[in-house]
């Protein structure tokens, strides 16, 4: 079943602008981007010969502020998910309210058959071409898939050489010793640990004596995730990655797991553990579950099959509208995506602002800001969920339409 996560997220947003009666034409235009461009690359390759690649930036909405989101480099980018994503993005820096619209950009190759010099040449080629849509307050890329702080360091130089002065913050998930922040590796997964940690607090689900986890997928997000849950008194009982889960009614240390994954490449085989298959890992009886890596894995066919009282999503769209329509039958809560992993788009802000104002904080400093704006992000959306006897999905959305909405206005 193919579903497009694009589609789940029109979806959404129409949903929740029902239940908060939200004027329909403003979301009829909210849909479509300002607009979006396609590029040709030309890059000399190592080989001498010349090879043309084709590049894609998609602003979707700058009402709240400069367009903001990733680049990423895969063989399968194309126009269409690119536009997907920047409307995401327009909604999860509302969400957090952060002072950025959404964007996202994209190259069509593949970066495991290109040496660095030609990584190096394509992504200076990249800003090359867009550089005059690109600025500290016009549009604010960032890392995404196949994209680091190395590659966002050559764009930032790229850029800076093309307009003759200083522009650290046009790019934001940069390597330190380039204008990056301390506390961007750990954002995304520290600020849902904030969130789970609300959730309880507020009495929204009890757990009883059933305090484990499961998480699906096993990369830098769900690692940190998983710190700051063992932090709360919750027991990891199952991690995946891409080749399967492991389990253990005792626990994992996920520490033991990283280590074994990077000595042998996957989770599997790590001492003390039971392998099962990503899809057992989401039906476990667990008491909180986190998807954590692909997108459309709870759907109408496995939600009656969840026995979680709780989802934190960490993925971007696991969960389909089918699956949302079960959960809420069966009295889970879910806590969407465009809240629970926006961690690190509020860290990309205070990587901007740092270099807009020539600052630099220490980790502690990030990592106590960005939990205050995560608890007040949480109860934003906690209060508009009560207010409308809704879902957090809907509270969220609902929240983050009203800031757009608000913006658009001035």
């Amino acid at each position: 079943m193919n579903i497009n996560p694009f589609q789940t997220a029109l979806s959404q947003l129409k949903t929740a602008a029902e239940v908060a009666k939200i004027d329909q034409n403003f979301i009829e235009r909210i849909q479509y981007p300002d607009r979006y461009i396609e590029v040709t690359i030309p890059i000399i390759m190592d080989d001498g010969s010349q090879k043309i690649f084709t590049g894609f930036r998609s602003q979707h909405n700058n009402a709240r502020g400069p367009y903001k989101g990733g680049i990423r480099f895969h063989p399968e980018v194309n126009l269409d998910e690119v536009r997907a994503l920047s409307f995401w993005m327009t909604f999860k820096n509302a969400v957090v309210n952060v002072p950025f619209g959404g964007g996202k950009g994209g190259i069509i190759d593949d970066p495991k058959k290109l040496s660095e010099p030609e990584f190096a040449k394509l992504s200076r080629g990249y800003v090359q071409q867009l550089y005059p849509v690109f600025g500290p307050e016009v549009d604010v890329p960032a890392p995404d898939v196949n994209t680091n702080g190395k590659i966002m360091g050559w764009m930032v130089d790229e850029f800076e050489k093309l307009i003759g002065k200083k522009a650290r913050a046009t790019f934001t998930g940069k390597a330190i010793e380039d204008g990056g922040s301390q506390g961007r590796t750990e954002a995304t997964g520290f600020g849902g640990g904030v969130v789970l940690r609300e959730v309880l607090k507020a009495g929204l689900v009890d757990l009883g004596e059933n305090k484990t986890i499961a998480i699906q997928g096993f990369g830098n997000v769900a690692t940190y995730f998983a710190e700051s849950a063992k932090t709360q008194g919750l027991k990891v009982v199952a991690l995946s990655d891409s080749k399967g889960g492991i389990y253990s009614l005792e626990g994992i240390d996920v520490s033991a797991a990283e280590e074994h994954k990077k000595q042998t490449g996957a989770l599997k085989g790590l001492s003390g553990t039971t392998e099962i298959t990503n899809v057992q890992l989401l039906e476990l009886p667990v008491g909180v579950l986190v998807p954590a890596a692909l997108e459309n894995v709870l759907t109408g066919e496995n939600a009656s099959n969840i026995k979680a009282k709780l989802i934190i999503e960490m993925a971007n769209g696991p969960t389909t509208q089918e699956a949302d329509t079960i959960f809420e039958k069966n009295n889970i809560v879910v806590i969407p995506d465009i809240l629970a992993n926006s961690g690190g788009v509020a860290t990309s802000y205070y990587e901007w602002y740092q270099n807009m104002h020539n600052e630099s904080w220490t980790r502690e400093d990030v990592l106590a800001k960005l939990d205050a704006l995560m608890i007040k992000a949480f109860e934003g959306v906690y209060e508009a969920k009560k207010q409308h006897n809704t879902s957090f999905r809907n509270g969220a959305y609902i929240v983050a339409i009203q800031r757009i909405q608000e913006a658009s206005k001035r």
